[in-house]
């Protein structure tokens, strides 16, 4: 019996080169991703296994505009910083974050890597606010332009 594309075993996933990403406005948030969706041919759903060293964040404090993001820990200690507020993560903790929804970021405070799943809508266009930087990264595919929030226009309206 042949193994199907649609299965990744532990092994293999354990086996799988991750791709180190630093954020793009922050050199701190630093991460290794697994693409699991990517592996099985998921093109919609963005799911990763995404792995953050001590001291380091996953990402800029941000919130998607259109896409919707959701984490859960697998194994480590961390914090989870939402509205600017900070609550203690670990193993079994879900994170939601709807689109327009609360700015958010994710850093291990513990002493071992941050483990934790990661699924987002994979959406060809997106918005990214970063309120700590004040300013918003525009996606168009592979195409990114950051504006400071004091450029942005919004015409027309009452």
């Amino acid at each position: 019996m042949s193994h199907p594309a649609e299965l990744l075993t532990a092994a293999q996933i354990a086996a799988m080169q991750g791709e180190a990403k630093t954020h793009l406005l922050n050199p701190e948030a630093q991460r290794v991703s697994k693409s699991l969706g990517g592996a099985t041919g998921l093109g919609s759903l963005g799911f990763h296994q995404m792995t953050v060293q001590p001291g380091r964040a996953y990402s800029e404090y941000h919130r998607h505009l259109y896409e919707e993001q959701c984490f859960y820990i697998l194994s480590g200690q961390g914090e989870a910083i939402i509205e600017e507020q900070r609550h203690t993560i670990g193993p079994g903790d879900f994170l939601g974050f709807p689109a327009k929804g609360a700015a958010h970021t994710i850093v291990n405070t513990g002493s071992e890597p941050l483990v934790m799943l990661s699924a987002r809508v994979n959406l060809e266009q997106d918005v990214c606010d970063y309120p700590r930087l004040q300013k918003r990264l525009y996606m168009n595919g592979a195409e990114e332009a950051v504006v400071d929030f004091v450029n942005i226009r919004i015409e027309g309206g009452a």
